[in-house]
């Protein structure tokens, strides 16, 4: 498998979203440099965490509509 990417744009908004975190919660200045820094942290080692509770949530989501199947049977017409 892969490893976890972000797309540029993804990547951008995630930094500016690092940048504004610091300055409002914890009035601080962060650089582009750092930001990106922290970023390529969180995809490396938070990232996976999230991605495998993702397809946990998926897996049982798809296991309840499964089931739900069973609900469309037909029962044979008596004679």
């Amino acid at each position: 498998m892969k490893p976890l990417q972000l797309t540029k744009e993804q990547q951008k908004e995630s930094i500016e979203a690092i940048k504004s975190y610091y300055f409002n919660e914890r009035d601080e200045e962060i650089t582009e440099l750092a930001a990106t820094l922290l970023l390529d942290f969180i995809v490396k080692n938070i990232g996976p965490h999230i991605y495998n509770q993702a397809l946990t949530d998926a897996h049982s989501f798809m296991g309840e509509k499964i089931d739900e199947l069973f609900t469309l049977e037909k029962s044979p017409a008596s004679k």
